[in-house]
């Protein structure tokens, strides 16, 4: 056990101790050029009114507007006084964003001039997923949360016009909501949700009630499942692939892996990267899969072969969103580190960067030769100096 110096440090097994020590070595590094933030950073989105900017939540209780190409920081979005786990942006001409908290509300702000708006109410725990979507006309506002429960809004007056349930099978805290691109339409939305249970549920919302969807089982001929069960825990992430004709469903989760589940195949897995940690956040481009997670690295998969192809390592927590930019050029992601960071995409950049990794391994190699070059010390002097340094630990 190691006892520090600070209130927070007092206490903590070698292991933890280890792993702070290791991720302050790491903190100074400027692999992907970081922005660097004053809190956590829970979630991002893009921002759609400046191709270079990102909509980031704050653990500090704040949306905050980043300019990865400037590094401007400025605009802030502020109200909450807990932390800010997730963003949207919807509404008339698209022009207020939203952000769901741990004080069980949702904020909207004016996009333009920051303005305060209108605030949700009405979840008994932490705001946790939100997207906004049109129904029977109306701007909606859709939002899940620790109380598990799924909450269907009317931005326009801010009333509460429904509450989904599972009935059937026990649903957790959500995690991630997304829009079916291709089923929904004007009097209907198709709703993807992800929680902590490995259940993936979709869901008919029309604007006099709602149904779940099931879907014929793969397994069994002739039978239903209710939910899409292809994860053996948590479902951090559900993202739909703009990229493929098909539109087909990627997922992330805290069983190490991320998977596409085909939609011509009823949502079934067509395709399984283990990433092989916790993986919170998956993007994906016409040529790579981009996975990242509780292990601080940005893993990018070969889309064809399905295999490794690069690992971008910067961040020093874990990493928990990732954005693409650019038509798939780059990806930004940001960490509980409270950095943002810019990573180029083309493969000639990618080669680059497993290039360097390979000399620096290199380098490491040659260094360690030159510092103890083969019969300065005899057998019998290395097993005494051995002897030493372990009399010391």
């Amino acid at each position: 056990m190691y006892k520090g110096t600070s209130a927070d440090q007092f206490f903590q097994t070698d292991a933890e101790q280890a792993k702070r020590e290791r991720r302050a070595a790491k903190a100074g590094n400027k692999s992907g050029n970081p922005i660097t933030l004053k809190s956590k950073l829970l979630a991002a989105i893009p921002d759609p009114t400046n191709p270079s900017c990102l909509l980031v939540a704050e653990s500090a209780g704040s949306v905050r507007r980043v300019n990865v190409d400037t590094g401007d920081t400025k605009q802030v979005f502020r109200g909450p006084s807990a932390p800010v786990t997730c963003v949207a942006v919807g509404g008339p001409g698209n022009n207020t964003i939203f952000a769901g908290s741990w004080d069980k509300d949702i904020w909207s702000w004016d996009l333009a001039t920051k303005a305060p708006g209108r605030k949700y109410s009405g979840h008994s725990d932490f705001v946790k997923a939100i997207v906004t979507a049109k129904l029977g006309g109306k701007d909606c506002l859709i939002s899940g949360g620790a109380d598990k429960k799924i909450m269907v809004w009317d931005l326009e007056n801010g009333s509460r016009l429904q509450v989904l349930q599972d009935q059937t099978v026990s649903m957790m805290a959500i995690q991630d909501l997304v829009v079916d691109p291709v089923q929904s339409g004007p009097d209907e939305v198709i709703l993807i949700s992800a929680s902590s249970d490995p259940h993936i549920r979709q869901w008919r919302i029309r604007p006099d009630g709602y149904e779940q969807i099931k879907e014929m089982s793969p397994d069994e001929p002739g039978a239903v499942r209710h939910t899409i069960l292809e994860h053996d825990t948590t479902v951090y992430k559900v993202v739909f692939d703009s990229e493929n004709e098909d539109v087909d469903l990627w997922t992330s989760s805290g069983d190490g892996t991320a998977k596409c589940l085909s939609r011509l195949k009823g949502f079934t897995c067509d395709d399984s990267f283990h990433h092989g940690d916790h993986v919170r956040a998956v993007a994906v481009t016409d040529q790579w899969v981009l996975t990242a997670g509780r292990d601080e690295d940005i893993k990018i998969w070969n889309r064809s072969s399905g295999k490794l192809y690069c690992t971008l390592e910067g961040h020093y927590d874990e990493v928990t969103d990732l954005v693409v930019l650019d038509g798939g050029k780059r990806v930004v992601s940001v960490s509980i580190d409270g950095t943002v960071r810019t990573w180029p995409l083309g493969q000639a950049e990618l080669d680059k960067v497993n290039k360097e990794k390979e000399d620096r391994a290199k380098g490491v190699e040659k260094e360690t030769l030159a510092e103890a070059p083969k019969g300065l010390m005899t057998a019998e002097e290395e097993a005494e100096l051995a002897e030493l340094m372990g009399d010391d630990d």
